[in-house]
């Protein structure tokens, strides 16, 4: 059976006539529809010559490769015991976007599910079952993709705390680049998205394919060049020996892995995810702006100092109220309490109740921290629980803390109670949910986040109305598996507006905006120690799920003033940021950003200039404005944000001078505008709207 999958200019061609696996013989452009004689034609004229040593048959690359295929580089199944020869015991297609394969092997089984939306969003992920009468012990079960050739320029992404989604590039060779983690999440070093390009491909241009893995847990994702010629992308669970084992009668299913292919460039990936994982989520009310309270108070909790802020908040226009860490029984700093989820007697002789009934008075919601995995060794459930810490009581601690082993079944049910009777006792409309340190327990990862999503999804059906914030140490923990059960992320703890410039360019590249919390802290940040001019702080966190993080009682009135404008514009202008299409300028000068939102009628946009460092020209060239419409005109026009940008100049480009400029949308494309000459950490921002 020849198979072609086609949609939204992505063409899925697998060739599943058996008895082989089936093989996979293009992913990328859309091929236009193909009579079963031009399938049959192009899947006998795919078959390569065959090389001189080496199988008497041409080489085949299947869904599930192997050495006995003559594949030579990494295999997609590994396990004990012996190499299975995979045969194709039947193949189906449930409904017109997507196919379901049967393999075997004496007693296992595989089955691949492959799926291809509307948008162009490839998922596939294998069910490994033993019908046998002997244990399995599984090593690896992946998703492997092939790219052409041409696809020779890699990219992926690294960082450490607070400097997350940090971009790596390098040609591609022959062998593997093959990136883990082992964090028991996927660590601020994740890898992503793996992506390989045409060579130089840019955020504009070039072709691109992608994968990224749907999982929490621990992960591997490789490319791969054979010397035989065939390209790889791989992406799939990292198990840990003896982690995952197949008893007889089990089974075993594999994250999803999500791939993409694009004929723009990186942006191209964007539009097609972005489009795709909203499609799949329910409408999100107006994203609210937020005020998260760590930064502003720290551990410093009483209800005067709180409803002080509570009332400058509201002052500003701040909608959603988020008490952070310190509330709980005994946690006066960051080395004890953690697990022991009943309010503080001591600082809240009266519970959350009066704060919650201030913060609401003032016409906000409330939100509330939690860290539901971990545990204090100084804290009442360490000393009542100690098998219920994952490696024991003597298991290494990391920021002060253990991991709670939520595979018990006990310590499972101890926290979905309290986190139930919290949410039952007071009215909570969102949960911060933090992770603050690696679970670091070989052959752990995959129990504890099996766990973690049924302990999600749990508290999803009983309070339905309850968004949760996937938060792990900042961006720990960004990934398509998680976002079935949350609403939003905590992209980064640094709140440096000149690192967020960056980390939110790349996060966004899968996540969409409104995803994503983007909030303005204090005018020395906290984790860098770096001065931000406010105007520079609030075009950058206006990109994203806008928030505060920010002592607004030391705020001026004229710094108070200006927030309210930003409040002002970020609600008014929310429904485009949150539902256009994200925008980067491509080859950019890597001192100076340029990036937008494009409404999807291509009627108005929102850009944002932001120069990070010192120019490497006296005059930079203009910048152009990508999405728009080429043949509709538009009015080009500043808007103001804080005070005005800090430029050095002896006047601006007339046009800026004059107010506006109104010129066709080509002209915009392909020749754009002169800016002002803007100093390092300055930012711009400009509305599009057509005429």
């Amino acid at each position: 059976m020849l198979i072609h999958l086609q949609a939204a200019g992505t063409s899925f061609v697998l060739d599943a006539r058996g008895p082989r696996p089936p093989a996979v013989l293009h992913w990328g452009a859309a091929l236009g529809d193909l009579a079963a004689d031009d399938l049959a034609a192009f899947a006998a004229s795919a078959v390569p010559a065959n090389p001189p040593s080496s199988l008497d048959e041409p080489p085949y690359l299947s869904l599930l490769p192997t050495l006995g295929d003559g594949w030579n580089g990494r295999p997609a199944f590994s396990g004990t015991p012996g190499r299975p020869r995979w045969t194709l015991a039947g193949v189906s297609q449930p409904s017109p976007g997507s196919i379901l394969i049967s393999l075997t092997d004496g007693p296992l089984t595989v089955t691949t599910e492959i799926e291809l939306s509307a948008q162009g969003v490839l998922r596939m992920r294998h069910t490994l079952a033993n019908a046998g009468d002997a244990d399995l012990g599984l090593g690896s079960l992946a998703v492997v993709l092939p790219v052409p050739a041409r696809a020779s320029d890699l990219l992926d992404f690294a960082g450490i705390w607070a400097y997350e989604r940090k971009p790596q590039r390098t040609p591609m060779r022959t062998g593997a680049w093959t990136r883990e983690t082992r964090h028991g999440k996927p660590g601020h070093d994740d890898p992503y998205v793996m992506m390989l390009g045409t060579p130089g491909f840019t955020f504009r241009s070039g072709e691109v394919w992608a994968v990224h893995l749907a999982w929490s847990g621990d992960k591997q994702l490789w490319a791969e060049r054979s010397t035989l010629g065939s390209t790889v992308l791989g992406a799939g669970e990292l198990l840990a020996p003896g982690e995952v084992g197949l008893e007889p009668g089990g089974a075993y299913t594999t994250p999803w892995t999500v791939a993409v292919w694009s004929a723009t460039g990186i942006d191209g990936l964007s539009d097609r995810l972005h489009d795709w994982i909203r499609s799949r989520r329910a409408p999100l009310k107006p994203r609210p702006v937020v005020l998260n309270t760590w930064e502003a108070v720290y551990f410093d909790h009483s209800l005067e100092r709180l409803t002080a802020l509570a009332d400058a908040a509201a002052s500003v226009g701040v909608e959603r109220f988020v008490l952070d860490d310190g509330w709980f029984r005994g946690r006066t700093d960051d080395r004890r309490a953690l697990g022991d989820w009943t309010v503080d007697p001591t600082r809240w002789p009266d519970g959350l109740g009066p704060l919650i009934k201030a913060v609401h008075e003032r016409g906000m919601e409330f939100g509330l921290w939690l860290e539901p995995e971990m545990v204090s060794p100084d804290s009442d459930l360490a000393r009542a629980h100690p098998d219920w810490i994952l490696g024991g009581p003597g298991a290494a601690t990391w920021r002060h803390q253990q991991v709670l082993n939520l595979a018990v079944p006990e310590a499972y049910d101890y926290v979905l109670g309290a986190i139930s009777e919290l949410l039952t006792t007071y009215e909570i409309a969102f949960v911060k949910w933090d992770h603050n340190r690696d679970v670091a327990q070989e052959g752990s990862a995959h129990r504890q986040t099996t766990a973690l999503y049924g302990l999600l999804a749990e508290l999803k059906r009983r309070f339905p109305a309850v968004e949760i914030e996937s938060c792990a140490a900042g961006g720990g923990r960004i990934d398509l598996g998680i976002l079935e059960h949350t609403d939003r992320f905590w992209t980064s703890d640094t709140n440096d507006a000149l690192e967020r410039q960056q980390i939110q360019r790349w996060t966004s590249v899968l996540m969409p905006p409104e995803l994503l919390g983007s909030h303005v802290g204090a005018p020395t940040a906290h984790i860098t120690g770096r001065t931000g001019a406010l105007g520079f702080r609030l075009a950058t966190s206006l990109f994203g799920h806008a928030g505060i993080e920010w002592d607004l009682t030391t705020t001026t009135d004229d710094e108070r003033a200006l927030i309210r404008g930003w409040v002002a514009e970020y609600k008014q202008r929310r429904s485009l940021l949150h539902s256009g299409r994200v925008v980067r300028s491509g080859g950019d000068d890597p001192d100076r950003l340029v990036h937008g939102v494009v409404s999807l009628d291509q009627r108005t946009a929102l850009f944002a200039v932001a120069v990070l460092r010192a120019p490497g020209s006296a005059i930079p060239e203009p910048v152009r404005f990508p999405g728009l419409d080429p043949d509709r005109r538009y009015t080009v026009r500043p808007l103001a944000l804080g005070a005005p940008p800090r430029t050095v100049q002896d006047a601006p480009p007339p046009w800026l001078a004059a107010g506006e400029v109104t010129l066709p949308g080509r002209v915009l494309l392909e020749a754009g505008l002169p800016v002002p000459l803007l100093t390092p950490e300055q930012a711009m921002l400009f509305t599009v709207d057509a005429v």
